[in-house]
């Protein structure tokens, strides 16, 4: 079983955190995420599920809105934490809000609560993503 990036040791530490305040009475399935920011702040957001399905909120999406709220913009590191068989991957929503605040190839660590470790990057999760550059005209 692949270790992480001892880098990320913190995130991941984080992530687990927060995966404990989760709100997943309908499947039980908790996730965590944490964000390094390039200051060195960390944010974290869980899975808020609602009786309602499509108005949940991912954890991702938590972390980045907790980073935005705080005023920072730039992600220089994430974590994603759950309970399952294999590390899990960022829905595509989250992905594309992840590049939303992402510069470079920021390294993403996808692990389990038993160990189980996916190092990769904002860029491989979402390859030709949707930027700023689409929506200006050159």
């Amino acid at each position: 079983m692949p270790h992480p990036n001892p880098d990320t040791a913190d995130l991941i530490a984080a992530a687990t955190s927060v995966r404990e305040n989760a709100h997943a009475p309908y499947s039980k399935f908790k996730v965590g995420a944490a964000i390094r920011t390039a200051d060195g702040s960390v944010y974290v957001g869980c899975n808020v599920e609602n009786v309602a399905y499509p108005e949940g909120t991912c954890a991702e999406a938590g972390a980045i809105a907790a980073m935005c709220a705080a005023g920072a913009r730039d992600i220089a590191a994430v974590a994603v934490i759950a309970d399952s068989p294999l590390p899990v991957s960022p829905c595509g929503g989250c992905r594309q809000k992840l590049a939303e605040f992402s510069k470079g190839d920021v390294p993403v660590t996808l692990t389990t609560t038993d160990g189980a470790v996916q190092e990769t990057t904002v860029a491989a999760l979402l390859p030709g993503a949707f930027d700023q550059d689409y929506m200006s005209r050159v």
